[in-house]
């Protein structure tokens, strides 16, 4: 298993902590192969397969990771990419990537949850006492 269960824990509470003040949804989903040609492809399978494309303001973000296969892949709806372009995405690929280079999984994804949810609390600000929580947090295992 790629995350203990302290990981899986401090993950789950980032992702919730990151959502706070935004309407945006961030996921994480583990799987050990990527059974498609490239890991972008897999991740846009996955966003589709999870209805993420189902919220409101079309701004949920998923953090694909094929643990033996060594991919992984970020996914980002029409609302929040349209906002962040191409080069915060390619930002994050590059933090995953020196963090998974160094065998540090759990820590590249909670820095790169962070800063995706500062982004969507920019992009996509929601009052906290009215805030309403589309998707589910825990870490999806296929």
């Amino acid at each position: 298993m790629l995350f203990t269960k302290e990981e899986e824990a401090q993950i789950v509470s980032t992702i919730r902590e990151a959502e706070r003040g935004t309407s945006g949804e961030i996921r994480l989903y583990v799987e050990e192969f990527c059974m498609r040609d490239t890991p972008v492809e897999r991740a846009a399978e996955v966003f589709q397969l999870f209805g993420m494309f189902n919220t409101k303001e079309r701004n949920a973000v998923l953090i694909y990771l094929a643990e033996k296969s060594h991919h992984f892949a970020i996914w980002g709806d029409a609302g929040i990419h349209e906002r962040v372009g191409f080069q915060f995405w390619a930002d994050e690929k590059k933090l995953l990537q020196e963090h998974f280079m160094r065998d540090e999984a759990a820590d590249g994804i909670c820095k790169a949850v962070q800063l995706i949810g500062a982004r969507l609390r920019e992009h996509f600000p929601n009052d906290e006492n009215h805030d309403i929580n589309e998707l589910p947090d825990e870490i999806i295992y296929g």
